[in-house]
């Protein structure tokens, strides 16, 4: 399960230790925005790096017609999470 969701466990760590760090003394309203924009980074970070179905993940025989023809086809092998 680990290998799956490693960065969303990494990020929690790094949340979680920034958090420590950042709260541990009387926190001022800059710890607090430093925090958000730690947890929005890794959110925005999320969105943008997860794996995403592409159009012709389903359709092998279109992928297969598209081979040879002349045009450049990236084949993208990857785990679903």
């Amino acid at each position: 399960m680990f290998r799956e969701y490693s960065f969303v466990f990494a990020g929690l760590a790094v949340f979680a230790v920034a958090a420590i760090l950042l709260l541990s003394r009387k926190p001022r309203w800059q710890e607090f925005l430093s925090l958000g924009v730690i947890g929005v980074g890794l959110i925005a970070a999320w969105g943008v790096l997860h794996p995403v179905q592409t159009p012709l993940m389903e359709s092998a025989q279109k992928v297969q017609n598209m081979i040879g023809q002349g045009t450049p086809v990236l084949l993208e092998f990857q785990s679903p999470f």
